[in-house]
């Protein structure tokens, strides 16, 4: 899936990328400031949770419900090694068969082998955004 996309699309965008997806880890890539958070918000509406979504760059996770499910958001910007992500237990929620979308996962790309769908997303000159699943 690779999609150009504005803001006013975000949730057509959001609904698209649910279906194309392989599993329910998603991790997403992208420079400072190119919307990853915003993406996260319409993700999250759309797998049908009426939570109020915000990011979780200080407490690293935000849990969100869904009827029969739980979305966990992680945020692992300001994780500096390895070591800090198991101290909060990260296997214990990547074990889950819960939703897992985590921004900034270059850190523990070696914990996440199967089942993960890796969404980049980049910011055009003309502010519109490329969304790319692989």
């Amino acid at each position: 899936m690779n999609v150009t996309y504005n803001l006013n699309d975000l949730d057509t965008v959001a609904q698209q990328l649910i279906k194309n997806l392989n599993g329910k880890t998603i991790l997403l890539y992208g420079e400072m400031g190119v919307g990853k958070t915003t993406l996260v918000k319409a993700l999250i509406k759309a797998l049908g949770s009426l939570d109020e979504v915000s990011s979780p760059t200080y407490s690293i996770v935000n849990e969100y419900e869904l009827t029969n499910d739980k979305i966990y958001h992680f945020d692992l910007y300001r994780i500096k090694d390895i070591e800090e992500v198991y101290n909060f237990g990260i296997e214990d929620y990547l074990d889950s068969d819960h939703w897992i979308i985590i921004e900034w996962p270059e850190l523990i790309e070696e914990l996440i082998l199967e089942d993960n769908n890796r969404v980049i997303l980049k910011l055009n000159v003309n502010k519109t955004r490329n969304l790319i699943l692989k």
